[in-house]
């Protein structure tokens, strides 16, 4: 069970850090393009999906 507790923590880790860099990235840009702002949010709303499904996989 540690072993899968350890695999959560690090995807979680790495979810978040991509989440992060992607909220980043777009709040430092003022010239995205619709397209783009679009691209970017149904990225983010997968990474904020995964990291709430990893989320309760771990209170689990």
């Amino acid at each position: 069970m540690k072993i899968t507790n350890d695999k959560i923590a690090e995807a979680l880790s790495y979810y978040r850090f991509k989440s992060l860099e992607l909220h980043n990235y777009m709040n430092a840009n003022s010239s995205l393009t619709v397209d783009e702002i679009i691209e970017k949010a149904a990225e983010l709303s997968a990474l904020e999906y995964k990291i709430t499904a990893l989320e309760v996989a771990n209170d689990n």
